[in-house]
């Protein structure tokens, strides 16, 4: 009997068990996956909950409503992987789970802890000091919206990478336009504050869009390499000593990869797991892969990303058991629906190659949704992706869209 161990059961993970289920052999094959929680969480809906469009019910469900008839799931923390001897310790019965091959799939998480001053030694926040990248997180900026009465929001991005690149840029649109329904948009000054050279970093985009945060009378500090945060000043220092002055900060954390890949020696810096761009294979361990947010690639962390990646890792794993090369080269292909507030989106779609361009998709000269330009279309996909999350992509089924980039319906 051979042993595929799944390490984290978010949207990588479970997509590979559902994938796998129907692929491999049970009498040949146990499949096992692990994760912490029993919990499963739509993370893309946290952004919305601040602004009252979602509630904390409809993004979660629980974990084992996705998991195969078939496959063990495991909820336990993960103390220990031994690459070595092809085994990894689990909390639960402090007992060893043995492998033959192993999908490392524990995402990436903010860690408010890594910038001094977020939180107090008792890891307190300050009360006028949010974020919306947890479920927690956003439901306590959303009671606290409600009683503002207005004054300077900070939204500031920490370090890169983080997960969902393009939510930054959503929350400080939906804040305009939420200020706006409020009645008190007048009161309310916005400043987005990033590391990068500007909102929009691709020529082509910036170009496209470079105007959008202007034209929202919305703030723009650049070039921000965050160091601390100062409560008692209500005040963001960057490395070069740079302030920034907020009533209240809305921050993106420092995201960082599971502690048990820093323990096990398998990751970075920030404990994402270096692999293949192209097959996720592990640098060092040709039977150890890596899948989503978990990934250390040359693209963004995105359910997207997760998506195409998983639909190429399949066929190549296939393959690979069977000792044949693997012929599916992942391209980095990403797509987001970026929300821009008052019932428009933004689409880009983009690879390791190619930058957004303008255009149409998925259908050339049809679309129904346009890149690079605002629409209602746009934000109704963005909509309608919750459902086709929960009832398509996590189950593993076949969506829409080509796993790889296409140039179709583009303008270069």
């Amino acid at each position: 009997m051979k042993r595929l161990l799944v390490l984290g059961a978010g949207t990588a993970g479970t997509m590979v068990v559902n994938k796998m289920s129907h692929h491999l052999d049970p009498n040949e094959w146990e499949i096992t996956i692990v994760d912490q929680e029993e919990t499963h969480y739509y993370q893309p809906g946290f952004l919305f909950i601040p602004f009252g469009i979602y509630g904390r019910n409809d993004v979660i469900k629980p974990r084992r409503d996705y998991i195969p008839t078939g496959v063990d799931l495991i909820v336990s923390e993960i103390e220990l992987i031994e690459p070595e001897n092809n085994r990894v310790k689990i909390a639960k019965g402090d007992r060893w789970l043995d492998y033959d091959y192993l999908v490392i799939a524990t995402g990436t998480h903010p860690r408010l802890d890594e910038t001094p001053g977020l939180v107090d030694e008792d890891g307190k926040i300050p009360d006028n000091v949010h974020t919306f990248y947890t479920l927690d997180g956003a439901v306590r900026l959303e009671k606290f919206l409600r009683k503002w009465e207005g004054g300077k929001l900070v939204l500031n991005i920490m370090e890169m990478p983080f997960k969902c690149p393009v939510a930054p840029l959503e929350f400080i649109f939906l804040a305009d336009w939420w200020f706006t329904e409020q009645g008190i948009r007048d009161k309310v000054d916005l400043t987005f504050v990033t590391p990068l050279p500007g909102a929009f970093t691709k020529p082509i985009a910036a170009r496209e869009l470079g105007g959008i945060l202007e034209e929202k009378n919305i703030s723009l500090v650049t070039d921000f390499m965050a160091e601390r945060v100062d409560p008692d000043r209500n005040t963001l220092v960057a490395f070069d000593e740079e302030e920034v002055p907020y009533d209240v900060l809305v921050t993106v954390p420092v995201n960082m990869g599971a502690d048990v890949i820093g323990r096990s020696g398998l990751g970075d810096e920030l404990n994402h797991v270096p692999v293949d761009k192209h097959t996720f294979v592990h640098a060092k361990y040709p039977n150890i892969f890596a899948l989503g947010d978990a990934a250390a690639l040359p693209t963004s962390k995105a359910g997207s990303v997760a998506h195409f990646a998983v639909e190429t890792w399949t066929e190549n794993f296939l393959r690979y058991i069977d000792g044949l090369d693997m012929k599916e080269a992942f391209d980095g292909h990403a797509n987001c629906f970026i929300e821009s507030g008052f019932g428009k989106g933004l689409l880009i779609d983009f690879n390791y190659d190619t930058e957004p361009l303008p255009g149409k998709y998925p259908l050339p000269g049809v679309g129904p949704f346009s890149l690079l330009r605002e629409s209602e279309m746009n934000h109704w996909g963005k909509m309608l992706f919750r459902w086709m999350y929960w009832n398509i992509l996590l189950k593993g089924k076949e969506m829409p869209v080509t796993s790889y980039m296409t140039m179709a319906g583009k303008w270069s």
